[in-house]
């Protein structure tokens, strides 16, 4: 599959393996960062307010210049577009890490204490399952901004859809430019409706909520 894209940008299909491949690795890094800091400022209240502070901070730094730093480690590669998505990532879904697991029924837990439950089997069994709206909700969101944001890779050549917003400037022609901006949207929709269907089907007792409530 091709659409008119120039040989030396790849195909559309390498194209938007390429982008999924760096805004999937960059939200999925960013997950696995955010729920153990998520779950210790919990435990630790203190540690809530550093740490959030310090993902805002990271947060502010330029994409431009954040790949920049990271050619010198990494080279041109998927690695120095994931990195940089992932630590943006950290400002959304540590909150919502926090709040999924502060929304926590108290009567739940000592329900699950009163049951014999250990600290990490009601962490993994009640405390995380619960949490999984609130922390879906934040994913979603960093999914989608990581799907628009790894078109700014193109700048060091390494931005799959976002290559072919700078071959529309260089060649000349505007139908690159939109073949990219309809690929990102829909893209981003696809993956959105995914990971809510995902939600749908790991929070059944939802569906039980809201069919009792009908």
């Amino acid at each position: 599959m091709n659409l008119g894209i120039p040989g030396y940008l790849g195909t559309f299909t390498e194209l938007l393996a390429d982008h999924l491949v760096m805004a999937l690795g960059a939200s999925l890094l960013g997950l696995v960062v955010a729920l153990p800091l998520g779950l210790a400022c919990v435990r630790w209240a203190r540690l809530y307010p550093p740490v959030l502070a310090a993902s805002s901070v990271l947060y502010s730094i330029p994409s431009l210049a954040f790949f920049v730093l990271l050619i010198a480690f990494t080279g041109i590669s998927r690695t120095t577009v994931i990195i940089p998505l992932a630590v943006y990532t950290l400002s959304g879904l540590i909150p919502n890490v926090v709040d999924g697991l502060r929304a926590v029924p108290d009567s739940v837990r000592q329900s699950a204490i009163a049951m014999g439950f250990s600290g990490r089997r009601r962490l993994l069994t009640v405390d995380l399952p619960l949490a999984v709206p609130a922390v879906l909700a934040g994913l979603r969101v960093a999914t989608v901004a990581n799907i628009s944001m790894v078109s700014v890779g193109a700048l060091i050549g390494m931005g799959a859809f976002g290559s072919l917003f700078t071959a529309s400037v260089q060649l000349n022609r505007v139908d690159l430019a939109v073949t990219g901006i309809v690929a990102t949207i829909v893209m981003a929709l696809v993956v959105d409706a995914l990971l809510l269907f995902a939600q749908w089907l790991v929070t059944p007792w939802l569906r039980r909520t809201k069919g009792a409530e009908r």
